[in-house]
């Protein structure tokens, strides 16, 4: 929940200027700005998603927006399941994945997000809670479980300047990989971005591990400066690696 009309002009023009990035880069704001941005970055490659939607279809739940309210904005993705929502909502494994079933309903691609917290991490939980958290969308999207990114932030490092090290980050993304290897064929195509204090110091570090096809941008994100380094680290650590185009 950040940023202002004027705020948001200036990273998007800063983003504009600095581009184009050969690599898949998507910005996804506040609900009331969608036309801002969406009006802004029209013809500048850069894609435009939302940072949650509501699992239902339209009705009595005052206060949502809904799917196909942000498929008409022309949003790509919309991220559902973010550790905050979570947290402070009360979201369940379920309800993010029905938020991502009525997501791609609507033509949205859902970043999930999975992730554990400083306890969970602690007591070495980590495998177990993500396995959980992702088993419950694969299991309510069946062969469409495909169509999504999925995002691993672990909860310990969000906004706190602190991250899992390359390798530990690495050792996630393999589980997560298996985990869809197992409900699809693609899974190897599939793309998983690491969350938590991604910044151009550790960006090019990060992409360059073979599960991690590119980053949810928490704070850097709000500097054109810093998410266009992180954007350029995203496609040098794959063409270094496999010649395939990170997110």
């Amino acid at each position: 929940m950040n940023g202002s009309r004027v705020a948001n002009a200036e990273l998007l023009a800063g983003l504009r200027a600095n581009g184009p990035f050969d690599a898949e880069v998507s910005v996804c704001c506040p609900f009331p700005y969608l036309l801002d941005v969406a009006l802004s970055l029209q013809g500048s490659g850069i894609g435009w998603g939302a940072q949650d939607c509501s699992a239902h279809e339209s009705g009595a739940y005052t206060g949502e927006v809904s799917a196909g309210m942000l498929a008409e904005f022309g949003c790509r993705y919309v991220i559902v399941g973010h550790s905050e929502r979570r947290v402070h909502h009360g979201e369940s494994d379920q309800a993010v994945a029905d938020k991502a079933r009525i997501a791609l309903a609507h033509g949205l691609t859902p970043v999930v997000c999975v992730g554990e917290s400083a306890d969970e991490h602690e007591a070495e939980l980590t495998e177990s809670v993500v396995k959980r958290q992702l088993s419950a969308v694969v299991h309510t999207l069946g062969h469409c479980v495909s169509q999504i990114v999925v995002a691993y932030e672990p909860v310990w490092a969000i906004g706190t300047g602190k991250n899992a090290s390359p390798e530990q980050a690495q050792a996630v993304h393999a589980v997560l990989r298996a985990q869809l290897a197992a409900a699809s064929t693609r899974a190897l195509e599939m793309r998983l971005l690491y969350g938590g204090s991604v910044s151009p110091a550790n960006a090019h570090s990060m992409f360059a591990q073979p599960d991690i096809d590119g980053g949810l941008v928490g704070g850097a994100s709000l500097k054109a400066a810093d998410f266009s380094v992180i954007c350029r680290a995203a496609t040098a650590a794959a063409l270094e690696s496999s010649g395939k185009l990170r997110t």
